[in-house]
């Protein structure tokens, strides 16, 4: 043990650690150390064989929190470790006292000899630690916050998950230059109609006529003032196809498709430059949210 300690430059003083106020090793650190032959299964064995003697003040398991700490200061000191099965459960660990009795009933040929360096790098680090106690209260601190940090932004990722859940949305997604893909699936969304369709992009231009020009039923469209749909180029298209109404608006600022004023659809994209982009189009299912929509749009309609 001595010369692998020496070769793999194995302090004991680096296996110790500051938990609820004392100072701990854990149960693999010492598993390693008293060459225990099953790893922490024959300490395992040993504490059940022997409950009496290891009150909580001796040895306890770590919570989640106690544990991330504990892998932090791992990671910083050695770098990320190789877990057993993919994922560490929480250790278990133990105080001075604690190891002082494992030593007393693990039945390994160095139990004696590693007990008491164990028991210096205590005494060791005890003197350090007092010297050195402002450090490691920053130290300390700043774990803390870290760890506080890290639960909050996993709090927030998961209220986010359910409220984008209770928002119902279907969607697909689209690549940069998935221009056709974007093509079709508009159409199919546009083909679905029976009565009429509502589509609002503030960018609608010439190419908009193209995908319309085949669909039979009322179309109007809700697009801005702009050079890029002229009326010359509506009234020339109504004039073959009469089933587009154009009403100058730009109070929205998203493109949405609207099938039969049951369906809407929330595009990312405008209809000319889909594809050119990453862009989603989603199907909005939340009643509360389409209503809301399509008062809205009746305003604009009706004025």
């Amino acid at each position: 043990m001595n010369e692998i300690m020496e070769k793999k430059n194995i302090k004991i003083e680096n296996m110790i650690y500051e938990i609820r106020g004392v100072q701990v090793m854990l149960d693999s650190d010492l598993a390693f150390l008293y060459e225990c032959s099953n790893g922490t299964k024959s300490i395992n064995l040993a504490v059940k064989r022997h409950p009496n003697r290891f009150p909580e003040r001796y040895m306890f398991k770590l919570t989640d929190d106690e544990s991330k700490i504990i892998w932090f200061q791992i990671e910083t000191k050695y770098g990320k470790r190789e877990t057993r099965g993919g994922k560490y459960s929480n250790p278990y660990v133990f105080t001075e006292n604690g190891v002082a009795m494992l030593a007393t009933v693990l039945r390994t040929e160095v139990a004696e000899e590693i007990s008491i360096k164990i028991m210096d790098a205590f005494v060791t680090m005890r003197h350090h630690l007092f010297s050195n106690k402002d450090v490691y209260t920053s130290l300390n601190n700043i774990n803390n916050k870290l760890i506080n940090h890290e639960n909050k932004i996993l709090e927030h990722d998961e209220k986010f998950n359910y409220l984008f859940s209770k928002f119902d949305t279907k969607e697909k997604l689209f690549l940069e230059g998935q221009t056709y893909s974007a093509y079709r699936n508009i159409l199919e969304i546009l083909n679905g109609a029976k009565k009429n369709i509502i589509v609002i992009d503030e960018y609608a231009d010439i190419s908009f006529l193209d995908i319309i020009r085949n669909i039979r039923c009322d179309i109007t469209l809700i697009t801005r003032n702009s050079d890029r749909l002229s009326d010359i180029e509506i009234e020339k298209y109504n004039k073959e196809y009469n089933n587009l109404t154009v009403i100058r608006n730009n109070s929205f600022h998203d493109r949405f498709f609207i099938v039969d004023k049951k369906e809407i659809y929330l595009s990312g994209s405008s209809i000319n430059s889909a594809g050119n982009k990453i862009f989603m189009i989603i199907k909005i299912e939340n009643e509360s949210v389409k209503n809301t929509i399509l008062k809205d749009i009746d305003k604009i309609i009706n004025k």
